[in-house]
């Protein structure tokens, strides 16, 4: 007899940083790749319909992030958005010294690019790696101090990690920051679209593939009283030469104002789905659920679980039908813990993050639940480990 059984579906847990395409994404890419598939710099008709696209698409994202339409530029990608705000203020203020201060747990894009701008200086101490606490919260009065100090010419500050899902005090460094006349670049990518825009900010970066846009695009809105100065060649587009796709562009738009339109009744859904979760998951021996429980993004949950191998787990889980991430313990490719778990001073091997999209049902995440202690114990039986 043949088994006509439905296999449960796959469930997406991995939705920080690159989510699944939102459905008006979809439509909005279709529609903007036949009517704005021509360069928007020429002069004929084709052209003039991409320069609208693109256009509005850059007056939709300003008015979400609070910023000015002029103020708003869009990258290839949110890593280099990122990358060009730290190398150009740097070298645009390098008048006022080599000094590059950051929070211990920005994002690798943010600190790759202060170290190659300080050991362009040939000042390696002038990057100042600001600690947090056990939630992943920088401390406060010491980045006030690092800021204030002679020869700063960047601070950067996550609005909130997208790692542990801990929300920073932006405001209040800004305030610091501006004191000093320091420029703040806020990497905002984990929080465009789930939580509430920072408005305290000199430089902004979002990430659309975070909210459901489309990869290929990147957002970095920048303050006219910063000053900066290009590390490329001069180009018609002034902070990202070539420009970008005009259909990834209007398609990230598109579904940024429809996420922003729902944001609220989302984050109270998911906010109690994550609530649950790190009450179940807290009962699995020798785990850790880390990240602020209260002040922390809506949508993201990380846990740390001893006696287990991060990249194990993962693979066990998918095998079950669940796609999760690692933020953390080992990657394949680097083999080296999360420098976020470990500046935390929490586990950084056996972690797994789940990031909600606005798809993701309660269902979805009971049988997560129901799953996971059992893949736990099948790691853990597999490194001789047991009984736990």
């Amino acid at each position: 007899m043949t088994d006509t059984t439905t296999p449960p579906r796959r469930v997406y847990l991995d939705n920080g940083g690159r989510a699944a395409l939102h459905p008006l994404a979809r439509t909005a890419l279709d529609q903007a790749v036949d009517d704005g598939w021509a360069d928007p710099r020429r002069l004929y008709a084709e052209a003039r319909r991409a320069a609208v696209l693109l256009d509005g698409a850059r007056e939709a994202i300003a008015a979400a992030l609070g910023a000015r339409t002029e103020e708003v530029h869009l990258a290839p990608s949110h890593v280099g958005a990122l990358h060009a705000a730290v190398g150009a203020v740097a070298l645009g203020r390098r008048r006022t010294g080599p000094g590059i201060v950051v929070s211990a747990v920005e994002r690798a894009a943010v600190l790759h690019a202060a170290e190659l701008a300080v050991g362009l200086t040939e000042t390696p101490d002038a990057l100042v790696r600001v600690p947090v606490d056990l939630l992943g919260r920088v401390d406060e009065a010491a980045m006030t101090e690092a800021v204030a100090r002679p020869g700063v010419a960047l601070a950067a500050l996550q609005a909130a990690n997208g790692e542990v899902g801990t929300v920073q005090p932006v405001a209040a460094v800004h305030g610091a920051a501006r004191a000093a006349g320091v420029p703040l670049l806020v990497d905002a990518g984990a929080v465009v679209g789930h939580g509430e825009v920072p408005s305290a900010w000199d430089l902004l970066a979002a990430d659309p593939a975070d909210w459901g846009g489309p990869a290929g695009v990147g957002v970095l809105a920048v303050r006219n009283r910063v000053r900066w100065r290009r590390t490329w060649p001069e180009d018609a587009e002034p902070w990202f030469p070539g420009g970008v796709s005009v259909p990834a562009a209007f398609a990230a738009a598109v579904a940024l104002q429809s996420v922003t339109a729902d944001r609220a009744a989302q984050d109270a859904r998911r906010r109690a789905i994550v609530d649950k979760v790190r009450a179940v998951v807290g009962q699995i021996p020798d785990v850790e659920v880390v990240g602020d429980p209260d002040h922390r993004l809506p949508h993201v949950v990380t846990f740390s679980f001893l006696f287990v191998d991060g990249e194990a787990l993962v693979t066990e889980l998918d095998r079950a039908g669940f796609a999760v991430g690692s933020g953390s313990a080992c990657t394949s490719s680097t083999l080296e813990p999360s420098h976020v778990l470990a500046a935390m001073g929490v586990l950084t091997h056996g972690n797994v993050r789940i990031a909600l999209d606005r798809a993701t049902t309660e269902e979805d995440v009971d049988r997560f639940l129901a799953v996971l202690p059992g893949a736990v114990a099948r790691v853990r039986a597999s490194l001789g480990v047991s009984g736990l």
